[in-house]
């Protein structure tokens, strides 16, 4: 990731298509190393590795995106440059807890709780590198949803929210079960959804498209917008994050309100497939060994269980034969005792 971070160390704002450009040229690419293509066919290998080395070092704040496409170094990016003057890879991005946050990110709902890249390569079976790799694409993922949600206005977020709430399966068909109000006299509400096809209850909602931290005075805004709609549920949506005090708030109040952040709100977004679509799937076949067992050691294996069958049923009657099993399990107790 060296190369990269030295192609824009000039401070300047670079569009990352001229810097593949750059590195091909550096690097003595010629047009089939260029054009080579990843297992999948999608996207060329040169195209992939550049496009991880950008996120890794935009994640790390290596480098900063002043606009789409567009990448500069920032001062963290120039002191990792003056420290390591040999290489800048993952072991060095893990020196930062962005990198780490990144990778691991929220939520372990795509595996078994173990954050990416806690187990070296080489220690990992290879369904345990596939759990691995699964849970960091969808790591970048939900980063670059938060990215896009950026990208356009506050009233396509107020929808967004709606359309994730919907998707979750509040409310009847899409046309009806949801009510946008972020208009200037909405009190505090952006949107109202139904909870169930009858419209029996309403849910409240509140979406708000911001960077910074999330305090409990917007928290104690909103809760009284319900009070005034005589609301009995609201949700608090966010593209940030939210306040300690701002949780506690929100957890002992009455009507109660829901708190998602944005890492929630683009985790929900990928398992309800809003803003995203499915790019690849695989499947993964077991050896079937009920398929290779022959005739004849079927009929050995029945004549072994039948033997099994006919030496338990001719066996010495046991002590505890006939005895009802609450009797059994206190003469066992006692038995232990006098053997102990």
């Amino acid at each position: 990731m060296r190369p990269l971070l030295v192609a824009i160390e000039d401070g300047e704002n670079h569009n990352i298509k001229a810097v593949r450009g750059q590195l091909a040229e550096q690097f003595s690419l010629n047009r089939e190393d260029v054009e080579e293509r990843i297992p999948s066919g999608r996207v060329t290998t040169f195209q992939n590795r550049v496009g991880w080395a950008t996120t890794y070092l935009y994640r790390t704040k290596l480098i900063d995106r002043p606009e789409r496409a567009v990448y500069r170094i920032t001062d963290r990016g120039r002191q990792v440059l003056d420290e390591n003057p040999d290489r800048v890879n993952l072991k060095v991005l893990s020196g930062f807890d962005e990198f780490e946050e990144f990778r691991q990110g929220k939520t372990t709902s795509a595996g078994n709780g173990e954050p990416p890249g806690t187990t070296g390569g080489n220690e990992q079976t290879p369904e345990e590198r596939i759990d691995s790799a699964y849970r960091e694409l969808r790591a970048v993922l939900a980063a670059e949803l938060l990215d896009r949600v950026f990208d356009h206005s506050p009233e396509f977020f107020e929808q967004l929210v709606l359309d994730v709430l919907h998707a979750m399966g509040y409310g009847g068909s899409r046309d009806d079960a949801a009510e946008r109000l972020g208009q200037s006299g909405d009190e505090g509400v952006d949107g109202v959804i139904r909870e169930d096809r009858l419209g029996l209850d309403l849910i409240y909602v509140q979406a708000k498209r911001w960077k910074n931290v999330v305090g409990r005075p917007e928290i104690q805004r909103f809760f009284g917008a319900l009070h005034g709609q005589r609301a009995t549920k609201g949700v608090f949506i966010t593209t940030s994050t939210f306040s300690k005090e701002a949780v506690v708030y929100a957890d002992g109040v009455t009507p109660r309100v829901i708190l998602l952040d944005g890492k929630e709100l683009a985790q929900l977004m990928i398992e309800h497939s809003v803003g995203v679509t499915v790019s690849r799937e695989y499947e993964l076949k077991r050896l079937d060994l009920d398929y290779f067992v022959t005739d004849g050691e079927e009929v050995a294996a029945g004549r072994m269980a039948a033997a099994l069958n006919d030496a338990s049923t001719n066996a010495a009657p046991s002590k505890h034969e006939d005895q009802p099993l609450s009797n059994l399990g206190r003469d066992t107790a006692v038995e232990r005792e006098s053997n102990s």
